[in-house]
């Protein structure tokens, strides 16, 4: 189950840093690369900010709640390590 939960925080901390890179700051970013201007009118870029801004929050706090409850998991004194030694 650690395993399951370790993959899956990895799997939400590369789609937190995607969406992350695909926002597009006050000084440009990863979109201004692809047009600047001209991409956001193309692809709508008034909707998509917000609907990127609200993923990047969701991913945030899914990533916080599964590392807390894989900590939680552990436990305390590093039992699991002890298990992955004697494997």
């Amino acid at each position: 189950m650690l395993m399951f939960m370790t993959v899956i925080i990895a799997l939400v901390g590369v789609l937190l840093m995607g969406a992350v890179l695909i926002q597009n700051p006050k000084g440009g970013g990863v979109d201004s690369t692809f047009g600047g201007n001209s991409a956001n009118q193309m692809f709508g870029a008034a909707k998509s900010t917000d609907f990127i801004e609200k993923i990047t929050w969701y991913l945030a706090v899914v990533l916080f709640v599964l590392c807390i409850i894989t900590t939680l998991m552990v436990g305390q004194g590093g039992e699991i390590g002890t298990e992955l030694l004697t494997q």
